[in-house]
């Protein structure tokens, strides 16, 4: 095998099959990425056998064949070249990295013990906007957990309902529900977030087909392929968690809540809560630390309701203000016991429903 790209380009199709090669994998195969040259396209591919990413770039092709390379170690080869055209080449259990003068000779991993990665893609297909999906996706995974001993919740629930698609995440603490109306699908997936947070860094936000099969999902577009393994589990009963009504409704600006919180957390730590009186008026936010001391603030805001208070996770609730578009949250709420309701006032199909602190 024997090419040569542009430095930039290549950087950038290594990095990203690269970011599915698990960093803990006990297969030392797993630490590489397969590059596969055919008619002047290369083709990149990483796994971890959970995630795999592959990639694409149109090369000048010397010389067709195959090779595995470690992935950080080439990425960071080629970056580190100077700017301008790059030649990778793999002969007798080498492969030589060069560019304008510095050589790189790493030594060619077996190319046979590499898994046999599928070009099938199983399931139902979707069309999507991958930036319309990128940034919802985003949205709801602020909730979901990074507890590996409870999977189930680490993922993304893909639903189909009447109106498009519902994107789901759960950590039990908060609950995020995202709709893409117009973006129909039938049943239900598991997919998990830590390979969802990848897509924009490995395939790109353009034009992207979705295929939800039994065993994988997988997300396509011109830039290449994610396919993820879905979590074989049942995901909790959401939709009992979402109340038909709240009496209590407070509209504020998002980035005047948003920085008050933030003030708020310096006092605060993990286990102590922002408490949010709520009032004719808007809302007073308040934090107290005994052995530091306290903050306190009074935000406007339109509010209708009873007057109470009700005291959250200062990072959750600065998770869920963050995810909600536009300038305006909306926190409804029932009474200091039960979860509270962060929305957008433009109402985007983002939903965030965040469980309080008992005072």
């Amino acid at each position: 095998m024997r090419i040569r790209a542009e430095r930039d380009d290549l950087a950038d199709v290594l990095a990203r099959a690269g970011r599915a090669v698990g960093t803990r994998s006990p297969l030392p195969i797993l630490q590489g990425i397969l590059c596969e040259v055919t008619a002047n396209r290369l083709q990149v591919t990483g796994t971890d056998n959970d995630v795999t990413v592959r990639t694409y770039l149109d090369v000048e092709a010397m010389e067709e064949g195959r090779t595995v390379v470690p992935a950080k170690l080439a990425a960071e080869a080629v970056r580190k070249l100077p700017a301008g055209a790059v030649s990778i080449s793999a002969k007798d259990g080498q492969v030589e990295i060069t560019g304008n003068g510095p050589k790189f000779t790493l030594r060619e991993m077996t190319v046979d013990d590499f898994p046999t990665i599928s070009d099938d893609i199983s399931g139902e297909t979707v069309a999507v906007d991958g930036d319309q999906l990128i940034q919802a996706l985003a949205q709801v995974g602020v909730a979901a957990s990074s507890d590996e001993a409870r999977p189930t919740l680490t993922g993304v629930l893909f639903e189909g309902e009447e109106s498009g698609l519902r994107l789901v995440a759960t950590d039990s603490y908060r609950l995020a529900v995202r709709d893409l109306e117009g973006v129909m699908t039938t049943g239900s997936r598991l997919v998990p977030y830590r390979a969802l947070r990848e897509l924009a860094r490995t395939v790109g936000d353009g034009k992207m087909t979705v295929a939800l099969g039994e065993r994988d999902a997988s997300f396509v577009t011109d830039r290449g392929r994610m396919t993820a393994r879905i979590i074989d589990a049942t995901f909790p009963n959401y939709r009992q968690l979402l109340p038909d009504e709240h009496p209590s409704r407070l509209e504020v600006d998002k980035d005047a809540l948003l920085e008050a919180v933030g003030r708020a957390a310096l006092v605060a730590e993990d286990h102590i809560p922002v408490r949010l009186s709520l009032h004719e008026g808007g809302v007073e936010l308040s934090v107290v630390r005994q052995e530091v001391g306290e903050e306190t603030e009074h935000l406007e805001g339109n509010y209708t309701g009873e007057e109470f208070t009700i005291a959250f996770n200062t990072r959750y609730l600065a998770d869920g203000i963050t995810a909600v578009g536009g300038d305006t949250v909306v926190l409804e709420t029932i009474d200091p016991l039960r979860p509270g309701l962060i929305t957008g006032i433009n109402n985007d199909g983002f939903r965030y429903l965040l469980m309080p602190v008992r005072l």
